[in-house]
């Protein structure tokens, strides 16, 4: 069966249609054209005539005016619009015209960088002229790097080598400084959260020493749909931006699916698995050579499907080949072995986390699964548009979980298709993020006694670094004094940038097979977990915390593992607080310690618990920031701990699906816990923290979103149809105990919530 035939067989089977609650058809749009700016190159035009393009899309021409312009631009168009010709075709344009003119490509990961540098240097052939362009990261040889900083015309890295490879060695690259008149960053939307955040003081540190050296760049940024793509822009860069979102690419008639498991338990409201349900959905499509990927949350899904779908291929010589996993872990040069089957063609199926949302050519894809909803409408759009990047016809397919956010979502189409994706948002003054990149840029440059670092408390700041010995005030300076290389001590993607490497020792030569950052390491990696690794099944021998190393050793068992994560949260101070007659809203500083208790064995394919053990490594702390309900110390219609307990615990389940829908967050950005007497509040609460240390804004956001955010979790529960709590709502109820019906107490605290009348009160 083709694509077309396959989508025929869904609408006649009831089993399939009986499971979707929306089918909709976005029709084929056709392109819209503009001719080429008279001010271009004619040896640019002459290039891309050679390559078929006769004319361009109208926002690539947009784009290529308002550049050469001097505006400062983000554009925003879907996947597979042609948006790298946005930058590439300016930023070429205008070294021909000066040799001496410089630019700096910023792409989030290697991967892409590689894709986009293939492409550039084509039409850098093809135009016939000397534009030097190179990849700086950590790939890059020693014996290339003199090179780069020398003669690069452009020079293409990543946040994390522009941010401890170049910048901090700005005297060696003092050409690119002096003449750097362009600066691109790609997928901005991917600049959310704390890499956004790191990221705009990265920027801040970059602008800080093209001013040194004279110079003043243009921004180029491109970014998937978003509903602030100019504000995140401008609040990455600093600077004012130019919007071009008229898009005129074309693109191939879509099927969006929302596809719902059949309930196997009504009263309880359980669905069958979406990882055996999306399993089922890519076997029917690969069995029928559609080209397929499947997007899965996790990585240990990953490899949970990809073991599944292999099986498809069993005891056929290119079986092992055909259906690949993806994701973060995996060595460089196995993540672009895979990148190139998938190009060629060769790879029937690909498993991967988010790590292939991004604009890495993949080739042609007929078919997308979306397994478990990615967190935001935005990262949807850009997971679908992997599909049907040639323009031919697509399906994707969002098979969803029990969980109430997936269910909101699937039972609630117009939110997804009618309202406007999320706003990414950013902290570039989160303390702890501000106060790590002033150390770097005191290094880099001293600072001026009336200097502004991004906050009007930069000069408090310094002194609080001269006192710790990192800065020495000297006249109307300050002079870094520590031998501490800054840089070094600074992760921009995670809250450590201690990574643990995965070791398999049942290779003779002890092969480095994966690496995992530290906060992971204790739930993926601690002694007798199955970690597995593009299909095969490794178990934990031993976990070495100090040197950060795991070693692992080949089995064929047939369960993975899961561990469980205790928490325990103190607050430090409050930043707000709202006084209502019975509830208390507050944000501000908690530390939060994590400890890895315990992890159950299950069983592949069925999911049974087949057991379970201890879990002994030492518990992680954390800095960060909280938004936290607090409610009557004796709580009207709650007669005993047991209900308050329940109430509680169905409550921080809801919560922690209801608020992804305002925020542009992953859904692993935000963890909720409850007290039933808290020990600063003396009441029972419920709080949400940032799971970064610090903060990244999503507290603050939620404090003033209080009523929307109750009202959306009263909304998830009573549409539920279970009787007395599933995972759908309130979660699973093996969670609760005693006989009460755990979603009536739920809903009761909830009303309370939104019934209470604010004093107005405010600290």
């Amino acid at each position: 069966m083709n694509l077309e035939q396959m989508l025929d067989y869904f609408k006649a089977s009831d089993r399939i249609m009986g499971n979707i609650t929306n089918w909709v058809e976005v029709p084929a749009k056709e392109a819209v054209y503009s001719e080429f700016p008279d001010f271009l190159d004619e040896r640019i035009k002459e290039a891309l005539k050679r390559r078929g393009i006769h004319r361009l899309y109208s926002h690539q021409a947009s784009a290529i005016s308002e550049v050469n312009a001097g505006k400062n631009v983000v554009v925003v168009t879907p996947t597979a619009s042609g948006k790298t010709m946005c930058y590439n075709i300016p930023v070429l344009d205008a070294i021909i015209k000066d040799e001496e003119s410089r630019a700096i490509f910023l792409f989030p990961t290697k991967a892409l960088s590689q894709d986009q540098v293939a492409e550039l240097h084509e039409l850098i052939t093809d135009a016939g002229v000397d534009v030097k362009t190179y990849t700086y990261d950590g790939d890059t040889p020693q014996s290339a790097r003199k090179a780069i900083r020398q003669a690069g015309h452009i020079v293409v890295t990543n946040p994390d080598m522009l941010h401890s490879g170049i910048l901090p060695h700005h005297t060696k690259w003092t050409k690119l400084f002096e003449n750097l008149k362009f600066v691109v960053i790609d997928e901005v939307h991917h600049y959310r959260g704390v890499f956004g955040s790191h990221l705009a003081n990265v920027i801040r540190r970059l602008k800080r020493i093209c001013n040194f050296y004279g110079s003043n760049p243009q921004f180029i940024c491109c970014s998937a749909t978003i509903a602030n793509p100019a504000e995140l822009a401008q609040r990455i860069t600093g600077c004012e931006m130019t919007l071009i979102d008229n898009n005129g690419a074309p693109s191939g008639k879509k099927n969006i699916i929302f596809y719902n498991p059949p309930l196997v338990n009504k009263e309880l409201g359980i669905r069958k698995s979406s990882l055996l349900e999306a399993k089922q959905l890519a076997e029917m499509l690969i069995r029928n050579d559609i080209k397929t990927i499947v997007f899965t949350k996790s990585r240990l899904s990953v490899e949970v499907l990809v073991t599944y779908l292999k099986d498809i291929f069993h005891g056929k010589l290119e079986g092992d080949e055909k259906v690949r996993g993806y994701r973060g872990g995996y060595l460089p040069n196995l993540r672009r072995e895979i990148e190139k089957g998938l190009r060629k063609g060769e790879i029937s199926a690909v498993v991967s986390t988010n790590a292939l949302e991004l604009g890495i050519d993949i080739g042609s894809l007929e078919a997308c699964i979306i397994c478990g909803y990615p967190g935001t409408i935005a990262s949807t759009w850009q997971q679908a548009g992997r599909a049907g990047r040639r323009k031919g016809e697509s399906v994707t397919i969002m098979v969803a979980n029990s969980s109430p956010l997936d269910q909101y979502i699937v039972n609630n189409p117009d939110y997804f298709f009618g309202s406007s994706p999320e706003n990414g948002l950013i902290n570039p003054d989160n303390l702890v993020i501000l106060y790590s990149h002033m150390k770097c840029a005191a290094f880099e440059l001293p600072f001026e006694d009336d200097e502004i670092f991004g906050v009007q408390t930069t000069q408090e700041l310094l002194s609080f670094m001269e006192e710790a010995g990192l800065v020495r005030h000297v006249g109307k300076r300050w002079h870094w004094s520590s031998e501490v290389f800054p840089a070094d001590e600074i992760s921009l993607r995670s809250t450590s940038n201690e990574n643990f490497i995965i070791i398999d020792i049942s290779d003779p030569h002890h092969r480095v097979i994966g690496e995992t950052d530290r906060f992971s390491a204790p739930m993926l990696l601690h002694e007798e977990a199955i970690y597995i690794h593009d299909g095969q099944q490794y178990q934990v021998e031993k976990l070495d915390f100090d040197d950060k190393k795991a070693y692992v050793r080949k089995v064929d068992v047939d369960y993975y593992t899961d561990a469980s994560l205790a928490v325990d949260l103190k607050v430090i101070d409050v930043f707000r607080e709202k006084e209502g007659e019975k509830v208390l809203k507050s944000c501000g500083e908690v530390m939060v310690n994590a400890l890895v208790t315990m992890f159950k064995k299950i069983k592949l394919y069925t999911h049974e618990n087949i057991g379970s053990g201890p879990v002994n490594l030492p518990d992680l702390e954390m800095h960060t920031t909280s938004y936290w309900t607090s409610l009557p110390e004796n709580v009207p219609g709650v007669v005993s701990q047991t209900q308050l307990q329940n109430g509680l615990l169905g409550l921080s389940n809801v919560l922690s699906n209801a608020a992804p829908v305002y925020l542009m967050c992953d859904p692993g950005d935000i963890k909720v816990v409850y007290q039933v007497r808290s020990t600063f509040t003396k009441r029972p609460t419920v709080y949400i923290y940032d799971n970064y240390p610090g903060g990244v804004g999503f507290s603050e956001k939620l404090f003033e979103l209080h009523n929307e955010l109750y009202s959306t979790a009263r909304d998830m529960i009573s549409r539920c149809p279970c009787e007395s709590g599933c995972p759908s709502c309130v979660g699973p109820l093996n969670e609760f105990s005693g006989e009460e019906n755990p979603k009536e107490l739920t809903l009761m605290l909830i009303d309370l919530i939104l019934g209470d009348k604010p004093e107005g009160k405010a600290t």
